[in-house]
């Protein structure tokens, strides 16, 4: 585990201490997301510019505890940043980002109060799958063009 992975002894603790998987590369993401059943991934992102991910680093073994098992967690390492955010649409950090069977389903960005935090899992876990949002550049139009 290097520094850029967890730049914060509360990042690390998830993974060493509480034996959440490291997503540190695509294959790593691969192998975790096509489990069976739902996986959340938490992208934490630069703690010392979002150091609201610490606080998330705190609550989410509760929230696993709260889930009674239904859930499987994952850490997303600091260099998975860009592919995270590419891949799930996310634009906000702390992020955490759910799917089903490997296919998204949602995603709550930033830090919640811990209800907020229930009733987004309780209404995540019982949506559809869904296309996850893109990142992109905005397109608008330079002028408006008329028909008739």
């Amino acid at each position: 585990m290097t520094e850029q992975q967890f730049p914060h002894p509360l990042l690390a603790r998830l993974v060493q201490e509480l034996s959440y998987p490291l997503i540190s590369n695509q294959a790593d993401l691969e192998a975790f997301i096509h489990r069976p059943g739902h996986q959340v991934l938490f992208c934490g992102g630069d703690t010392k510019l979002y150091p609201e991910c610490l606080d998330v680093a705190v609550i989410l073994p509760e929230l696993d505890k709260a889930m009674q098992g239904t859930v499987d967690f994952a850490i997303c390492a600091r260099e998975t940043d860009e592919l995270m955010k590419m891949r799930y649409g996310f634009t906000v950090w702390p992020s955490l980002v759910f799917l089903k069977g490997g296919d998204y389903v949602g995603a709550i960005s930033g830090m919640k109060d811990w209800v907020i935090y229930l009733e987004k899992f309780a209404e995540l876990l019982n949506s559809p799958t869904s296309r996850p949002p893109s990142v992109g550049i905005a397109v608008t139009a330079a002028s408006a063009i008329s028909c008739h």
